[in-house]
């Protein structure tokens, strides 16, 4: 790998990490003025015009406040959890496909910080890693609402996972790759995945909801039962992590929405652009058209929280064992008899 290579891929890095922690922190914001929005209300108004400095705000609050500790003989993994948690919700960004090829400076500039052709692979393993960052810190505060709050999301993220899984494998079967970029390429104009998939769209979306710990799946936040569930002992940026995290894991999940079933940075008219205006120019859209999407998936995210009242645990569960593992079963079997079908009348010419 040479020196140039090196360094387009750190400043591509860098730009996908700064993009992910903006756009977590400007998530608050918009949380808030959705909330005020659907309820009647102004929302953040005052810390700048529009309130768009309130997440500035904020995150200095947080550093400016006290830090304190619970009694624990378990302080170094007190300290662990939420870095894990966050350091997680980071990594997924690596695999993401942010556009095509951009031509500059004599070479071509792949918008994507590590090309990988396992990438869905590789994005469920950190998922994976991510239950530890708060099954820990929820262990490790002392603290039996915080434990009992691991727990749930430690259940509920490890169930969701299992159906989550099984819902790409028809997307899978279908595509026949397991690389991000070759997914959204085979999406050119409006030939969507959602459109071939849309159960296995449906189950993925609800899994992303648990997953995330959204409502109307954040029972391990629930504050009428746990108090603040598994952070509640935690303080100043420590908490902010954790709170981070939920942000910029939901900022991954559109992402990863958008990619799989409604063509990335695809759009109508992608190839009459490149024709006409040249690639840059179709790539700078792509971007666009890809933020847009996941725009309207965090709006989503946003509108179901403000909206639908939480479930209960066991109805969690249920949902998760009983319904959408069958589904993503029975749409596994139903896509393989199509694919079989098709691939028997291409051989024999019918």
């Amino acid at each position: 790998m040479n020196s140039t290579l090196i360094i387009d891929k750190s400043v591509i890095v860098f730009i996908v990490f700064a993009v992910t922690m903006l756009m977590a922190m400007y998530s608050t914001w918009a949380e808030r003025k959705v909330a005020a929005w659907l309820q009647d209300r102004i929302g953040p108004n005052r810390a700048g015009p529009l309130g768009l400095l309130q997440p500035l705000a904020d995150g200095m609050k947080l550093f400016a406040k006290e830090e304190f500790e619970p009694n624990t003989p378990n302080r170094f993994l007190f300290f662990v959890g939420p870095a894990i948690a966050m350091s997680t919700a980071l990594m997924t960004s690596a695999v993401i496909p942010w556009g095509d090829k951009f031509h500059l400076f004599g070479r071509d500039i792949i918008l994507q910080a590590a090309d990988v052709d396992v990438a869905l692979l590789y994005i469920f393993g950190v998922l994976s890693v991510g239950v530890y960052g708060i099954m820990i810190g929820g262990w490790a505060s002392n603290n039996k609402f915080s434990l009992m709050g691991a727990v749930r999301a430690a259940s509920q993220m490890v169930s969701y996972e299992i159906a989550m899984g099984l819902s790409v494998i028809a997307l899978l079967m279908m595509t026949g790759t397991l690389s991000l970029r070759e997914i959204s390429a085979q999406q050119a104009g409006m030939d969507w995945n959602v459109f071939y998939q849309p159960l296995s769209f449906l189950i993925f979306l609800i899994c992303a909801f648990a997953e995330t710990n959204r409502t109307p799946f954040d029972l391990a936040e629930c504050e009428s039962e746990l108090i603040g569930g598994y952070h509640t002992e935690y303080s100043s940026m420590k908490m902010g992590f954790f709170l981070f995290a939920e942000y910029a894991n939901m900022f991954i999940s559109s992402a990863i929405l958008a990619i799989l079933f409604f063509g990335g940075y695809n759009y109508p008219g992608m190839s009459w652009v490149i024709e006409n205006w040249g690639g840059n120019l179709a790539n700078v859209l792509g971007i666009v058209a890809l933020f847009i999407k996941i725009c309207g998936f965090i709006f989503f995210y946003m509108w179901v929280r403000w909206t639908i009242p939480r479930f209960r645990y066991d109805q969690l569960m249920h949902l998760g064992w009983r319904i959408l593992i069958p589904l993503s079963i029975i749409n596994i079997v139903i896509t393989g008899i199509v694919i079989l079908r098709a691939d028997i009348a291409a051989y024999f010419g019918f």
